[in-house]
């Protein structure tokens, strides 16, 4: 398929700034693959979709206060940096992008907070805008972490025009989030509230948890028209063993498996063993799934509305069919359907 494919017209004003008061009352389309059928509900109204035995699964990553402001040595110019990942946990080597790039040199040491609480050097250029950069900070780890945690904010989404708040520090994590190391939230599972867990457990439904630490190339935009040209950036993945077989089960089962979003239907179609069943894992994905694809492992999906002509969008068409997801995405915004990470929600059955 093409990229042009995949274009249709957002209006500004349907892209989501803030959450939905109450997480799980945003808005959900259900969308039925066999028919295109859509229904507009509410999004603790997947309830109704699910029964005993039936497996969703969760990606727990957690994020962690990315963007960070520094000022350069002499200068005292503002630094935006954006933590990408941890290189090397003893020497406190980051990946990172900065910005504006061009004043930032190798050797150029950087200042972070009033009394700078945290000092780093650059060492290496990697990209246009990337740095390695060490931190030079003689304390435990834990001291290490409060300090980011202070001076990191929450990385919204560029596209979210405003700077982040306390509020978004909640709920910009899903509240199973666990594992520390993703620099964009999986935004499916921002809509589940603990009461709807609750209720969803009561029902019999089973969660199986899996890890990808969202990395920035979630947001990368695809320049090929061609779609097989496209490279996906590497993201960390974990599957333990215990999980796999709770999926497992369901799959013998012939029960409703979802894919609470793309990084969780990443993550399964990235560990599918040679008999479609799930496996343990710990590895790096670069997968990229576009239409046509035959997924293994999910027969259903919770997501949310995503850009045009993005690699999230083009999975979610694999999925739940080309024509059904564009026709419904046109409904969508017809209706007026919140999109992006704060957005609304779509379930695919």
């Amino acid at each position: 398929m093409k990229l042009s494919q995949f274009k249709f017209n957002l209006p500004e004003s349907l892209i989501a700034h803030t959450p939905a008061g109450i997480r799980d009352e945003a808005r959900l389309m259900v969308l039925h693959r066999d028919s295109g059928k859509i229904e507009h509900k509410i999004f603790k109204d997947v309830l109704d979709y699910f029964d005993d035995k039936d497996v969703m699964i969760l990606n727990n990553t957690k994020v962690f206060p990315a963007r960070m402001y520094g000022n350069k040595e002499k200068t005292g110019a503002t630094i935006e940096v954006f933590l990408l990942r941890e290189l090397n946990k003893e020497l406190r080597l980051w990946d990172v992008l900065v910005d504006p790039a061009r004043k930032i040199r190798v050797g150029n040491k950087l200042y972070f907070g009033d009394d700078d609480l945290l000092i780093a050097e650059v060492v290496d250029n990697t990209t246009s805008r990337g740095r390695t950069i060490r931190f030079l900070f003689d304390g435990t780890d834990e001291e290490f972490r409060k300090n980011v945690e202070i001076l990191g904010e929450t990385p919204l989404p560029k596209y979210i025009k405003r700077k982040a708040t306390t509020e978004d520090k909640e709920r910009y994590q899903t509240i199973f989030a666990k594992h520390e190391g993703a620099v964009a939230a999986p935004t499916a599972g921002l809509h589940f509230s603990r009461e709807l867990m609750k209720r969803l457990e009561l029902k019999g439904v089973e969660f199986a948890e899996v890890t990808l630490h969202v990395g920035l190339g979630t947001f990368r935009p695809v320049e090929v028209e061609d779609l097989t040209k496209h490279k996906m950036d590497s993201e960390q993945f974990i599957i333990e063993e215990k999980q796999a077989n709770i999926v497992n089960r369901g799959i013998e089962r012939k029960s409703r498996i979802c894919a609470v979003g793309t990084t969780s239907m990443r993550t399964i179609e990235s560990a599918v063993s040679a008999n479609k069943t799930l496996k343990p894992a710990n590895d790096w994905t670069s997968k990229f799934i576009f239409p046509p694809y035959d997924f293994s492992i999910a027969n259903s999906m919770i997501t949310n509305f995503h850009t045009p002509e993005s690699t999230l969008l083009m999975m979610v068409s694999a999925f739940g069919g080309y024509e059904n997801v564009m026709n419904a995405y046109e409904v969508a915004v017809k209706e007026k359907y919140r999109f992006y990470s704060y957005g609304d929600a779509m379930l695919i059955i």
